[in-house]
């Protein structure tokens, strides 16, 4: 599956998604950018993240990267095989490789990332012909939700400079 809105999402991707945004809020009061991630296997959350980089001083501290490291650390193995990752922007570059190299089996993001986005925004890392695991995707889960804490979040640190 590619990303897109075409598949309507289960009750399950919402309620993840509902799950990954609460983080992404925690990660606003932080004053990172407002980003949250969930992993989930069997229906279990086995790990979560936030965007923490600036407060950490750590550039790879995404919400993804968060959660597929406690990810890893449960399951004890760097593959997280048959797992979820619930997401509420579309993973960059660095976070899509991440999921290919962790064998997650699914992404399910919430809005879309057309200037930095690996699922298909900007390019599609998870599609590429050359990579090794091929991770299905869908987008657009609760998007307006994930897409106003963002731009709210933007406009207000615009405000401030």
């Amino acid at each position: 599956m590619t990303s897109g809105t075409s598949k309507k999402p289960s009750d399950m991707d919402i309620d993840w998604m509902r799950q990954a945004l609460r983080l992404a809020e925690r990660a606003r009061e932080e004053g990172e950018v407002p980003v949250g991630a969930v992993l989930v296997r069997d229906g279990n959350l086995i790990a979560e993240g936030w965007n923490h980089p600036i407060s950490s001083h750590d550039p790879t501290a995404h919400a993804e990267i968060i959660a597929l490291r406690g990810g890893a650390a449960a399951v004890g193995n760097y593959r997280v095989v048959g797992t979820t990752l619930y997401v509420t922007l579309e993973p960059c570059m660095m976070c899509a490789g991440a999921l290919i190299h962790a064998r997650v089996e699914r992404l399910v993001y919430g809005a879309d990332d057309p200037k930095t986005g690996a699922a298909g925004g900007a390019v599609n890392l998870l599609d590429a012909p050359f990579v090794n695991h091929r991770v299905r995707h869908q987008g657009g889960v609760l998007a307006k939700e994930c897409g106003t804490l963002l731009s709210e979040f933007f406009k207000s640190r615009r405000r401030q400079s």
